[in-house]
């Protein structure tokens, strides 16, 4: 497994507005950035699908979790780099392995501001004020291209769409609720094999309407529940939407 992104940054925030899970054929291959920026010339060939998540929690090889890179001398916005490997991304990665070596999965995010543990957080009041002023001409807090997904115009690459974003939203966020909801509308419209993990709450139809999407990661006694679903989803091609047992 090898990790790859873009970060970028204005008003002194840090999004990581490109990110790359690259399957490695075998233990001894390793790839470049270079090597990444030539497959990405061919996206149709070399990326497999979209794995979405809520928020990243990366930082570039070489450096910690930092509200902004800059001040630990980070210098290579804008320009892919390699990202440490994180608990998270070995989960991904086992459940890949199987069916996706030498093939690049994208990550995408409902939100690309890098930040730790902004749930719940005044953040994500910002964010729902911002995304009520999205479509219109009024400042937001947060960078309207860097953070937001701009969801008409969306594209994917790759067969399969995977949702893992989450499914417990403030009733209060209204705008983040209609967000995501949007999300999963749209990329249902889409020639996409889309698949998530559900629970008893709701059958498959209704997690699409509501964007009620487990994450692939917890913490407790579910830890290990989710990863194995996460290992169910993907241990088909194309993927399967996978129901947990409570």
């Amino acid at each position: 497994m090898q990790v790859f992104g873009k970060f970028s940054t204005n008003f002194d925030m840090d999004y990581l507005v490109e990110h790359y899970l690259y399957i490695n054929k075998n233990e001894d291959e390793k790839i470049t950035v270079a090597d990444l920026e030539n497959m990405l010339k061919k996206k149709r060939k070399h990326v497999a699908g979209t794995i979405f998540l809520y928020n990243p929690q990366e930082t570039p090889t070489g450096y910690t979790m930092s509200r902004f890179l800059q001040e630990d001398g980070f210098d290579e916005y804008d320009k892919y780099v390699s990202i440490n490997e994180t608990p998270k991304m070995y989960v991904l990665n086992a459940a890949l392995k199987e069916h996706y070596k030498g093939k690049l999965v994208e990550i995408r995010y409902l939100f690309n501001y890098n930040r730790e543990n902004i749930e719940p957080t005044p953040i994500l009041e910002e964010f729902d004020s911002d995304l009520d002023k999205f479509t219109s001409t009024q400042l937001t807090r947060y960078d309207r291209v860097l953070n937001y997904l701009d969801i008409t115009n969306i594209r994917l690459t790759g067969k399969f769409v995977f949702f893992g974003m989450g499914h417990k939203y403030d009733r209060h966020h209204k705008n983040i609720i209609a967000y995501a909801q949007a999300l999963s509308q749209h990329v249902n419209k889409l020639d996409k094999t889309v698949v998530f993990m559900h629970d008893n709450n709701y059958d498959a139809d209704e997690c699409k309407e509501l964007a009620y999407f487990l994450s692939p990661f917890a913490t407790g006694k579910m830890r290990e529940k989710r990863a194995n679903a996460l290992k169910e989803v993907f241990k088909v091609v194309p993927p399967q939407i996978v129901k947990i047992s409570s």
